[in-house]
């Protein structure tokens, strides 16, 4: 099992989730160059989810084949299916910078969440660093054109819920450190499998008829994001399950970062002031988000043990 014992410090679980981090701000361009050959986002998703979820079956199997119904495991799918369907269909349709803001309120979800669920009490100097990412956050993306943070039509309504949905997964799989990482991420892969097609007929795309038209170099795109999919989900739940639910969504934070430079590189989209001070500010978070303490409840809460 890949968490079959507790890490003695933080830096593998933390450069873990900055890996993570780095990956989520690329993964975006091929994401592009499949629509651009005629394949819509849903679609794709539902491709490379279910292609990731194929190629864990055989390495994970030995695990997998313990996996025991459970309402978390379902709750935990149904929440990574909103998160990722969620984000793809508001940047498709809607403001992308005002999707990414209302999507990037996550930590303050993640906050109210993990003091519920996990018993997790902030310190002064961890609310601080929350307060810095978020404060990054909102200095890259700030549009004051459009008016104050609120969702304004079904896209940016989706997006909200994206990110309702990512801190849902954050503290869940905190929550369920007794479940194996590896049983986690396919119930992941199954839950975008299974809502994928609800969202593709909502929008009026046709997976069967756009699988069939795709080129073989469209297939070999979505292959390689399948297995990225499967190696970064296992890489970033682990670190998830050795790190505070507030800590995480400060290093997930970094993607942002990660997505503007490489948008600045691959797309030719420029980064201004705003965006390298956001940016800076998002680093600094993430630097120091070991000061992130938390205080949990002594009666051996499943978030407390290792696998």
């Amino acid at each position: 099992m890949l968490a079959s014992r507790i890490p003695k410090s933080r830096r593998l679980p933390s450069a873990a989730l900055l890996a993570g981090a780095v990956v989520w701000g690329l993964i975006w361009y091929p994401y592009r160059v499949v629509e651009a050959a005629g394949m819509g986002g849903v679609t794709a998703t539902l491709i490379t989810y279910g292609l990731a979820f194929l190629l864990g079956l055989l390495p994970l199997w030995p695990v997998l084949r313990r996996t025991r119904p459970s309402i978390w495991l379902f709750a935990l799918g149904l929440m990574a299916a909103g998160t990722n369907l969620g984000y793809v269909l508001g940047a498709l349709d809607g403001e992308v910078m005002r999707v990414l803001l209302l999507f990037y309120l996550s930590p303050l979800w993640t906050v109210l969440l993990s003091r519920v669920m996990l018993g997790e009490r902030l310190s002064r100097t961890g609310a601080g660093v929350i307060a810095l990412s978020l404060g990054g956050a909102m200095v890259m993306l700030w549009q004051p054109a459009l008016g104050l943070p609120w969702p304004q039509g079904r896209a940016e309504w989706l997006g909200l819920m994206a990110g309702v949905c990512f801190a849902a997964v954050n503290v869940m799989v905190r929550r369920t450190a007794h479940i194996a990482i590896e049983q986690k991420v396919m119930a992941v892969f199954l839950g975008v499998v299974a809502v994928a097609p609800v969202a593709a007929w909502l929008r009026g795309e046709s997976p069967l008829e756009q699988m069939a038209q795709a080129d073989a170099h469209t297939w070999a795109v979505l292959f390689i994001l399948g297995g990225v999919l499967l190696l970064v989900n296992l890489v970033v739940q682990y670190g998830i399950t050795f790190l505070a639910a507030n800590a995480a969504i400060a290093l997930f934070l970094f993607e942002l970062v990660v997505a503007a430079i490489s948008s600045w590189w691959l797309a030719g989209e420029m980064m201004g002031v705003k965006e390298w001070i956001g940016g800076a500010m998002i680093i600094a978070a993430s630097l120091f988000s070991g000061h992130l303490e938390t205080a949990t409840p002594d009666r051996g809460s499943a978030c407390s043990r290792g696998m």
